[in-house]
């Protein structure tokens, strides 16, 4: 063992030739050092940045994939025609992604960082603006910005000038050196800015949240001389949150007395293109209050007991009845179309599991201007309802056989028609059966299963009813997040210092400096108005007071104003 020659002392000189080569052992975290460090890295500015950043990307699948807290019947067309990819998507949330559970998981985590970066702050910032500005640095010309001047007017006048001047600028003014120098600061709007910013940010986020849990959405298709009441069976999907009960949605309905849709005719370049919707519907606030006539349309909900009804879409329902082969009516009423494209060509299914002696069932296309062409079919030339055309393809159930899954309890799309347990019905020539229907014409079934009629045509609205309590704190806080970042942007942190002291010739030395947390242009212009206001304008036989540049300088915490702490 190498033997020390002297005793051990700072220097590794002195340590055994083991133990300066041996390499340094760091003491070990243990399981609370590294939740400390998990802490402290979550609670991290660049880490709720990162994390607001990938809320932000995370929201762009409830842009790209249809929801079904907005429209089912969109949601249910992708699931058809995206067979493979469909499911999986559904299984990951892309169809409910403000509620799926990596969403969830990441507005949580941006909450709680939010919370533990602000909350510190905020406490370190009320104490900074309860403390008196900085004592005044020994050598001031060591600061960014300096100027001196010389002038023939007594100290005392000076720092009154001084401070006159300074609470003018609006300046937090402290008394420092027994009197002979001023401390002024202000800036602190543009921190209390920034952090108004981040806590209306967490004040956004606890009302969506609390919104979730208190507030309620649905969707429902109401066809022309229909009403809806707000009652959960009435619903084609609904969302409420954990702490809303069916019995607390009020108690209003009301009845779509028609919907008038403007398209644009005039103009060939926009020909079809929509202009206008308009609702009008008779509303009762209560099953026993007076009936009142109200007029929806896009951005003009109605709004009744804090609910808001939104007009969200439109669409046809072609009336339709079929007889079945006994020469009974087995079905009557308006089906609603799921538009497909903009000209509202619509896609239509009719299920009548009440056919009687073999059940039936319809899939085909509406167009409401149709035209022939070859090649193609029937399409649809313009949106309105000029020449409505319906063109339905006819299965039909096995005798005595529920074809169609109507007593299988299974939830089924109207939008969709399952033919596996279905025939389709042929033609006297052997041909596959293809019914065109103009309005008012009927059509008979070949096999002798029965006639459909087309009645006329309807139309339809789609109407998003939701309710939220804190819509109106969500928008207070968007709005003072506004404010905090506009006053955190054009703000400036500043600090600025005069002293007084005696100069040659019974003359008075006025030195003003400033410092400034970051980038300041104007930093330089403001340390000129101030000493000009103090000291008056500058004279030709003004003189530079002492500079000496040697020795530590004392009076002020350049840290504190450095912008990478």
């Amino acid at each position: 063992m190498v033997q020390l020659t002297s005793p051990p002392g700072p220097d590794d000189t002195f340590l055994p030739e083991t133990r300066r080569d041996a390499p340094p052992v760091l003491p070990r975290l243990g399981p609370l050092g590294w939740l400390r460090w998990a802490w402290r890295q979550l609670t991290s500015m660049r880490t709720a940045l990162l994390l607001l950043l990938l809320l932000a990307v995370a929201a762009v699948p409830g842009s790209v994939f249809p929801q079904r807290r907005i429209d089912t019947g969109r949601v249910a067309t992708y699931l058809a025609d995206h067979r493979g990819t469909g499911p999986w998507l559904d299984r990951l949330g892309f169809f409910d992604v403000y509620s799926s559970p990596w969403f969830s998981a990441v507005y949580l985590l941006l909450f709680i960082s939010l919370v533990g970066c602000v909350l510190p702050r905020s406490l370190r910032h009320a104490q900074a603006v309860r403390s008196a500005p900085p004592r005044t640095p020994r050598r001031l010309a060591r600061m960014p910005e300096h100027a001196v001047r010389t002038v023939d007017v007594p100290a005392s006048q000076l720092l009154d000038a001084a401070r006159a001047a300074l609470r003018s600028r609006r300046y937090r003014v402290a008394v420092h050196d027994d009197g002979a120098s001023l401390a002024g600061e202000k800036g602190y709007l543009g921190e209390t800015g920034n952090l108004a910013f981040h806590l209306a940010l967490l004040g956004l986020l606890t009302s969506v949240g609390a919104g979730l849990f208190t507030g309620y959405g649905g969707q429902v298709l109401v066809v022309e001389g229909t009403t809806f009441s707000n009652t959960l069976p009435m619903y084609n999907s609904f969302t409420a949150g954990t702490r809303v009960q069916p019995g607390d949605l009020p108690p209003f309905s009301f009845t779509l007395d028609s919907l008038a849709v403007r398209f644009e005719e005039k103009d060939a370049g926009q020909l079809g293109q929509p202009r206008g919707f308009t609702a009008r519907v008779t509303v009762r606030d209560a099953p026993d209050a007076a009936p009142r006539t109200e007029q929806i349309e896009v951005n003009h909900p109605l709004v009744v007991d804090g609910a808001k009804a939104y007009l969200v879409g439109n669409g046809y329902a072609p009336v339709i009845s079929v007889r079945d082969g006994t020469g009974a009516l087995a079905f009557r009423g308006p089906v609603t179309a799921l538009v497909t494209d903009a000209q509202y060509t619509s896609t239509v299914v009719v299920k009548v599991p009440d056919a009687s002696p073999r059940q039936l069932g319809f899939a085909g296309t509406l167009v409401p201007t149709g035209v022939l062409e070859p090649g193609r079919g029937w399409v649809s030339v313009f949106p309105d309802a000029r020449l409505p055309r319906l063109v339905l393809t006819a299965f039909a159930a096995a005798p005595r056989q529920d074809g169609l899954g109507a007593n299988t309890g299974v939830p089924q799309s109207v939008f969709t028609l399952d033919v596996s347990k279905l025939t389709q019905l042929h033609d006297t020539d052997g041909q596959p059966t293809r019914l065109l229907l103009a309005p008012g014409q009927t059509a008979v079934l070949p096999e002798g299963a029965g006639s459909v009629t087309f009645e006329g045509l309807k139309r339809y609205a789609s109407f998003d009813i939701s309710h939220d309590p804190t819509k109106m704190w969500a928008l207070s806080f968007a709005l003072l997040a506004l404010a905090g970042v506009t006053a955190s942007l054009f703000v400036r942190r500043r600090r600025v210092w005069v002293r007084v002291s005696a100069g040659p010739q019974g003359r008075s030395v006025v030195e003003v400096a400033g410092l400034a947390r970051g980038e300041d242009a104007g930093l330089a212009a403001e340390v000129t108005a101030l000493l000009t206001r103090v000291a008056g304008p500058e004279g030709p036989d003004d003189l530079a007071g002492p500079d000496d540049p040697s020795g530590p300088d004392e009076g002020t915490d350049r840290t504190a104003d450095d912008p990478k702490e």
